[in-house]
């Protein structure tokens, strides 16, 4: 391969990436509408690497109109805006974050919806600082559950103060360990994933389900890594594995887009 096709094949990567990434440092800044005081069904959502809370705008809304009560965490990061940080360190922030929420308000169960690398921070939290005690459901979306090589651009660009794009580089030693032992089959795992994506690309979002009947893979069709946050199709994905995780029957839009099945 010569140095103009990589060359090339980066600049175009670099252009996608773009689409993905928020630089607006005041992306953390929101306004929290949760009043925690009435909240059975609270959601908690997570971001991903290089992006801020703004990003899910659109999902957070729709979530309100369906009666969830929706929060997020500002993980800090780079610029003390952007995700950059361990995705170990955290998933302590955000158990901190959501055991402090616990010892003040009667909360109903909790379920995460993490995009990209919020993924891995919900998936740490749940497997290995006791989230599955708080957890019902976590969804992920695009999440590089085998690592992704997108992480070696990262490293490129940003790998001198960023943690993360390390620990995100395909089978790494956060990874693999990540990967070790059972995931708690109390708490209903759903890895949503396309095939359009190219960011976290197939098979990277792909779970081991190993035999686990809480565990599976459900894919859309035509999202890219930005789309899962506000295509109505994947919305409908996620609505309805919230609900089924809470113990209800969701009714389908009539102008639903059916995704393929749940895979185990």
């Amino acid at each position: 391969m010569g140095i103009g096709t990589i060359y090339r094949r980066a600049r175009r990567e670099l252009q996608y990436l773009r689409g993905y990434f928020d630089f607006d440092r005041k992306g953390n800044e929101i306004v929290r509408r949760t009043d925690f005081t009435r909240c059975p069904r609270p959601v908690l959502l997570l971001y991903g690497h290089m992006a801020t809370r703004r990003v899910f705008e659109v999902l957070e809304a729709r979530l309100r109109r369906d009666g969830f009560g929706v929060f997020s965490v500002n993980l800090g990061g780079l610029f003390d805006a952007f995700n950059t940080y361990g995705i170990d360190r955290l998933a302590e922030k955000v158990r901190d974050k959501v055991e402090r929420l616990y010892s003040r308000y009667e909360l109903g169960p909790l379920s995460i919806i993490g995009h990209s690398k919020g993924g891995l921070i919900a998936r740490y939290y749940v497997k290995r600082l006791g989230g599955d005690a708080r957890v019902r459901t976590l969804i992920t979306l695009g999440t590089p559950h085998n690592g992704t090589p997108s992480a070696y651009f990262g490293i490129l660009t940003v790998g001198l103060v960023a943690r993360d794009v390390w620990q995100m580089t395909p089978m790494s030693p956060f990874i693999r360990r990540l990967k070790m032992g059972a995931f708690p089959r109390h708490v209903r795992f759903t890895s949503i994933y396309s095939k359009e994506d190219q960011v976290s690309p197939f098979p990277c979002c792909i779970l081991e389900t190993n035999g686990q009947e809480n565990l599976a893979n459900v894919e859309v069709a035509g999202a890219s890594h930005r789309e899962y946050l506000w295509k109505r199709h994947v919305y409908d994905v996620i609505r309805r594995e919230l609900l089924v995780g809470y113990g209800e029957r969701p009714q389908p839009a009539p102008d639903a887009v059916p995704p393929l099945e749940r895979v185990r």
